[in-house]
This record gives C-alpha cells, sequence and structure tokens, in this order.
C-alpha cells in the first residue's frame, strides 16, 4: 500500500464527516440560493488567499533533507497564484458584491483552518501541510465539476460565475497524481504522521465552514439592493 493510499484509507472517517455536511447534499440536489452559494465562495476566497502565503513559507521552512520537494513547491505556486481573485470575479458574476466579499471577516471555522495550516508550517512540521492539499484537492475532484452543474442548473447564472470550482475540478485531478507521487517520497514516519495528523484536522474543520454556511443568513448586494435569506 502506498503513502497516498493509506492516507485515504486512515482519513476515511474524517472525510466521510465532511462529504456529510447537509449544505454539501443540498447542493448536489440543486437546492441552493445563490446567497448560500456567495457565502461558499466568500469562505473560499478567506482560505484560498492564504494558499500562496502558505506556500511560500513552507518551502522557506524546508529541512535539507527535503530540498528536492523545492520544485513541486514552485509548481504548485505557479499554479494557484491569482486563484482568489477568479473566487471574487465569480461572486461578481452570481450577483454578489466581490468588495464586500474581500472586506468580510471569515467565519470562526474558516479562520481556524487557515490558522491550523499555518501552525502546522511554521509550529510543527511543515509537510504536514500536503495533508491540507490532500483534503482540499481530493474534496475539489470529487465534487467540484458535479457541484457546479448542479448549481447553474438550479440558479441559472452564466458559466463565468463557476471559473474556481470547475477549474479546480479539472485542474485538480492532475494535482492528485501529482500529491500521490510526493507523498510516496515520505519515508520518515514523523513526516508521514504530520501529513495524517494535518489531513484529519483540515477535514474536520472544512466539515464546519460547510456547516456554518446555513447557519449565516448572509447578505448579497444585488442590483443596488440588499437581499437576505430568510
Amino acid at each position: 500500500m502506498t503513502f497516498h493510499e493509506q492516507l485515504a484509507r486512515d482519513t476515511a472517517p474524517d472525510r466521510d464527516f465532511l462529504l456529510s455536511a447537509p449544505v454539501i447534499q443540498r447542493c448536489l440536489a440543486g437546492d441552493v440560493t445563490c446567497e448560500l452559494y456567495v457565502a461558499f465562495l466568500t469562505q473560499a476566497y478567506h482560505h484560498v488567499r492564504h494558499t500562496v502565503p502558505l506556500m511560500m513559507a513552507l518551502g522557506a521552512r524546508l529541512p535539507e533533507r527535503h530540498a528536492w520537494l523545492q520544485e513541486a513547491v514552485l509548481h504548485y505556486l505557479d499554479e494557484e497564484a491569482g486563484h482568489d481573485q477568479w473566487i471574487l470575479n465569480d461572486i461578481a458574476n452570481a450577483g454578489g458584491d466581490r468588495a464586500v466579499a474581500a472586506a468580510s471577516e471569515p467565519n470562526v471555522a474558516t479562520d481556524a483552518m487557515v490558522a491550523c495550516a499555518y501552525d502546522t508550517v511554521m509550529r510543527r512540521n511543515p509537510v504536514g501541510f500536503f495533508g491540507m492539499v490532500h483534503v482540499l484537492e481530493g474534496t475539489s475532484v470529487a465534487l467540484a465539476v458535479q457541484a457546479a452543474d448542479r448549481i447553474q442548473r438550479a440558479l441559472d447564472l452564466p458559466s463565468n460565475a463557476f471559473s474556481y470550482l470547475r477549474s479546480h475540478g479539472e485542474l485538480d485531478k492532475e494535482h492528485v497524481n501529482h500529491l500521490a507521487g510526493i507523498l510516496a517520497r515520505f519515508s520518515d514516519a514523523e513526516d508521514r504522521a504530520a501529513v495524517v495528523r494535518c489531513a484529519r484536522s483540515m477535514y474536520w474543520l472544512y466539515g464546519q465552514v460547510f456547516r456554518g454556511l446555513e447557519a449565516q443568513s448572509p447578505v448579497m448586494a444585488t442590483n443596488g439592493r440588499q437581499r437576505r435569506t430568510a
């Protein structure tokens, strides 16, 4: 069994917790509002905008024995740069206000997810960050394109409101294979444990992000008017 396969096996219950979030099931069933979609994108913006800084911090903290990872980190940096702006564009194209979203505060769960990632990189074992990569990219491949199709049909939104979901769904298929190659070179037990620990934490925290979306009552600016969900 490869480490990538072991990681998937050992975190399966944590993955199930994330995927069982009621809002995910709602979206896949087409039971979604524009407000809910914009709320999701807003929280996505608040964690995606940290991807590049986190990768830069990871690259700076790699020990000599992991110097081989520098090329992989540079590859991720090149591919992830600017994705936060894609999300803001999607928000605007879905009828939301990109400036309001960018200026908003992340939810507690989103804030905790980002904080956990920084803590992994800065205080624990930096390679544990690939546990977060595993969670976000694996979830994206499993759900992103399917969710985008269902949400678009339900809300009759333009295709340019789904650049984040659709691009990540396709791009992350390649990334998952790339990640498997990276994980295969982690032979140290402490490195593997750090990846598993981070992945478990991220599944739980990301699950809480989704569970918090329906509890919000987000406000969305549409054509100069303010609209609030019940």
